[in-house]
């Protein structure tokens, strides 16, 4: 017999915190991933019930290495929280070639692999659920930051088909899209001070709330806020040539 676990990447900022604090706030047992050993750690330490597993899953076999892990510990992954990734703002010629396959790696590649590692067991148990996070740049192309919403367009398509996938056997799996969010994301990406993302930014704790409970609802897409959901829907109303100039005048 192996411990349930819920398994954060992307467990030392952002929407990461959030979401270990609310799942600790629940009983859940975590294992939290990311690079960063010291933050980790220190969110460990103040949950309690949780353990930190410092690894870069932009690297190859990083989703193998984190299920044995796993394994070695006497648990199995019974949540997958989905969150590990990031975002540069530039035009693609003006942005390095290395960072933005990591971003296509990390976004797409690991979050891939570790649902696909993770699934299995899940379907066996019938019992378990995976959150991917997207983003509301999933549904429209992003001119100032096109692979990284080419990466969210991918985290929703996969996560749909994913859901139906799932459903006969009582798993659960979400797409959580949310919009501009207050956490270090924007600064890291390079659009921190932008006014116009600025204002519309939401705290975090509630986007996570909104997709904790979309994930045990079992919904295949949770968009939090109303503005968000407006631009999710932009396409239907709007040319996608309008589209991307609203986008890439935003990114500016």
């Amino acid at each position: 017999m192996t411990q349930p676990v819920t398994l954060i990447t992307g467990a030392s900022a952002g929407l990461g915190v959030d979401f270990a604090r609310q799942y600790a706030a629940k009983g859940h047992r975590l294992v939290l991933v990311a690079r960063r050993q010291e933050r980790l750690e220190e969110l460990a330490a103040e949950l309690g019930n949780a353990r930190a597993v410092a690894l870069d899953l932009s690297t190859d076999k990083a989703a193998d290495a984190l299920m044995a892990d796993l394994a070695a510990h006497g648990e199995h992954c019974e949540l997958l929280i989905n969150n590990a990734g990031f975002g540069l703002v530039g035009q693609i010629v003006d942005l390095d070639r290395a960072q933005q396959r990591q971003m296509i790696d990390l976004n797409c590649g690991a979050l891939t692999e570790l649902a696909h590692a993770a699934l299995p067991g899940m379907i066996e148990r019938k019992l378990g659920g995976i959150l991917n996070v997207a983003s509301v740049a999933s549904f429209q192309p992003g001119p100032g930051m096109a692979v990284y919403f080419a990466t969210k367009a991918y985290v929703l398509s996969f996560s749909e088909a994913l859901h139906e996938e799932a459903k006969p056997h009582g798993v659960h799996v979400s797409a959580l899209c949310p919009g501009p969010t207050s956490t270090e994301f924007g600064e890291v990406a390079g659009f921190g001070g932008n006014k116009a993302v600025d204002t519309l930014a939401a705290q975090p704790g509630p986007v996570v709330t909104a997709g904790i409970e979309g994930l045990a609802a079992n919904k295949a897409v949770v968009v939090p806020g109303l503005s968000n959901k407006i631009s999710a829907q932009a396409n239907r109303f709007l040319p996608r040539s309008t589209i991307r100039k609203i986008v890439g005048m935003i990114k500016k």
